[in-house]
Parts: structure tokens; sequence; C-alpha cells
């Protein structure tokens, strides 16, 4: 719940009970709560009516999909999660339904320069 761990919601309580009193921290308790169900209730209603509107064509459409980095990914790179081959596990060697990845450079010794190329510059 917002990243608050019990040790933390003792102290938000207490400091609550100083600042607030004891008579107002219930009601105001009370209040949170049914903001918080409130505004539940309506983010599910605007969900389900943006679902409706959209239609049956985008039923399994979810917010992950609209991230930029994972419409980009999927666009370029086919759905390919590391296209360029940067994690250290390597895909099995089948043939693959996205774009060719060069191979790995080996990684340079401390110390040395990296090779310079005149035509990428």
């Amino acid at each position: 719940m917002f990243g608050i761990g019990p040790s933390e919601l003792v102290v938000l309580a207490v400091i609550g009970l100083v600042v607030l009193g004891p008579e107002k921290l219930p009601k105001l308790a009370a209040d949170a709560v049914r903001f918080l169900r409130d505004l539940r209730v309506m983010v599910d209603r605007a969900r389900r009516d943006v679902r409706e509107q959209l239609g049956p064509d985008f039923a399994d459409l979810s917010l992950r999909d609209l991230d930029p980095r994972t419409l980009v990914t999927r666009t370029l790179f086919d759905g390919d999660p590391d296209p360029l081959g940067l994690r250290e596990e390597q895909p099995s060697a089948g043939p693959s339904a996205g774009p060719s990845v060069p191979a790995q450079q080996p990684r340079l010794a401390p110390g040395e320069a990296p090779p310079y190329d005149d035509d990428a510059t």
C-alpha cells in the first residue's frame, strides 16, 4: 500500500493522534478511506467506459501496451525485448523472426583503446 510498511503506519498514526487529537482522527480516517474507495470506483468506471468505447478490437489492450518503451520495442524489433543481445543469456540457436543481431564485440582490457572508425565519426 503506497510503499509504506507497518512501522511507518504506526508512526503516522501516532503523529496524527498528536496533531489532530483523538476526537477528529477517526472521522478523518473514515473520510480518507471513503475518498479512496470512491476514487477506485471512478477509475474502474472510466476504464470500463474506455474499453466499451474502443470496442471488441481493443479488448486485450492494456496500459503496458501503451508505454512508449514497450510500443517502440514491439514495433521496431518485433517484440524482442533485447534486440541488441545485451543480456547475459543468449537466444537459442534457431532461426529468429526478428531482425538479425550482430555478434557481441569482445570486451576491452583495462587501458586498451577502443577501435577507431573514420567512417563512423
